[in-house]
């Protein structure tokens, strides 16, 4: 759910704090007031959840002093400078020091209104930026994000371990949406090299040229930035579409691995996403380089091999979005757990997450099924199902592990609650729970 951002007004006058508190207010957003900048810098952190507006003239610390203060602290902070008449040099050299905007007294609410929407809006990408710059360091919040139970998760999580203590070049294979990029973030996070550079290049992104020249160099004095095996030295250089490399640059490439030596200075995570029907990575590299870079390698489950694990995710998406739109998870019948398992999935996780989201809209218009969403675009418009079929009991038993595990979380782990709404003596939910793995401790708020 979208962080709720709140706004620091920062002004000397009394009648100005409130009259802008309650136009904001008015429009929806949570305000609170300071005197002075003194007052304000006791509460405005690195990571602020929110935005400044600031008078320029204040008695004490003025608005330019206390605009250089909150900018040294955090220089992705919104402020917005309120200037007199006429002061336009100081607005200027506001916006010269780091202000996000100004306005001029007297200025126009709305206009302050649209200030204030377009820098929360800049806020929040902010932190959610470092926030997943955060998990995407932390090893322990990033095997998390690997979610499910199936023997095929189980053993992709075992390998991230043991691969990750290595130090030779990595290939990560596997169908199109499957999460190969974050299996690659894992296997820094958890390894020896976490805390050093994790550098990401798409091949796939850049022309030859400007691909060889971010790689290898040589950079311009004006460039900011270093080639990418440079920048990335002592962490980890992950190259995605690593098949749409040219015959000259898998040479160079494979000369940068020789000259590095062992262990390796920059640790080569190697993404193939081909897909051409019958080709593989092997097909399309060299076969030096292919031997350099797949000595150690990953293959990334597709998700219709991953069983109950599609009914796990598929929950927790709808979760994630029913509180990003503001309405009630949809429930799945047993029929639509069934279609879901039965799926072929050839867009993997990644079109899960669209079709979660999709049923969440639905279900916040009251319309719509989750059949209507697996249906193939072909003009016959038939249910997209894969062709092998499943015992019974085994979409009972995944049906029945979803609505427990939902009933839980909905009830924050109160057994009484959950054995009165699906009418199980305590006896046989503690059966049920033991039986597919679900731990009370886990629901708890």
């Amino acid at each position: 759910m979208a962080q709720a951002m709140k706004i620091a007004i920062v002004d000397d006058e009394q009648d100005m704090r409130q009259s802008i508190s309650q136009w904001l207010a008015l429009s929806g957003y949570d305000t609170e007031t300071f005197s002075s900048a003194e007052e304000a810098l006791k509460v405005l952190g690195p990571d602020y959840p929110g935005i400044v507006i600031s008078d320029i003239k204040m008695p004490g610390m003025d608005g330019m002093q206390f605009l250089k203060k909150l900018m040294g602290s955090d220089s992705a902070l919104p402020v917005i400078m309120i200037t007199g008449h006429g002061d336009v040099p100081m607005a200027v050299e506001a916006m010269r020091v780091g202000a996000f905007d100004f306005l001029e007294k007297p200025f126009n609410p709305d206009r302050m209104s649209e200030l204030a929407k377009r820098a929360t809006g800049a806020r929040r990408l902010t932190l959610d930026n470092r926030v997943l710059r955060r998990e995407l360091s932390d090893g322990g919040q990033i095997m998390k994000k690997l979610i499910g139970q199936s023997p095929v998760m189980e053993r992709l999580r075992e390998d991230i371990l043991d691969l990750g203590q290595a130090d030779g070049h990595v290939l990560i294979d596997g169908e199109t949406g499957t999460g190969k990029t974050l299996v690659a973030h894992a296997l820094h996070a958890v390894g020896s090299r976490a805390g050093k550079k994790f550098v990401l290049i798409s091949c796939a992104a850049l022309e030859e040229g400007a691909l060889a020249k971010r790689l290898f160099g040589p950079m311009l004095p004006e460039d900011s930035m270093l080639p990418a095996i440079e920048e990335a030295r002592g962490g980890t250089l992950v190259l995605e579409d690593i098949d749409a490399l040219s015959e000259t640059l898998q040479a160079k490439l494979l000369s940068v691995i020789n000259e590095q030596g062992t262990p390796a200075e920059t640790r080569i995570v190697a993404i193939s996403n081909l897909q051409e029907a019958g080709k593989t990575c092997e097909d399309a590299l060299r076969p030096d380089l292919f031997y350099r870079l797949a000595a150690l390698r990953i293959t990334v489950p597709p998700l219709r091999q991953r069983g109950e694990d599609i009914l796990t995710l598929f929950t927790r998406l709808s979760e994630q979005f029913s509180e990003e739109y503001g309405c009630d998870a949809p429930q799945v019948s047993a029929q639509e757990a069934a279609q879901l398992l039965q799926a072929p999935w050839p867009g993997n996780v990644r079109q899960l997450i669209n079709i979660a989201e999709r049923a969440v809209l639905q279900s916040r218009r009251g319309s719509g099924t989750i059949a209507s969403l697996l249906m193939s675009d072909h003009e016959e418009m038939q249910p997209v199902m894969t062709t092998e079929g499943k015992p019974l009991k085994e979409y009972v038993e995944a049906f029945e592990r979803m609505l427990i595990d939902n009933t839980m979380r909905r009830h924050k782990g109160s057994i009484a609650s959950v054995m009165d709404e699906l009418c199980l003596p305590r006896r046989t939910l503690n059966e049920k729970m033991a039986k597919y793995g679900l731990q009370r401790s886990d629901y708890l708020a």
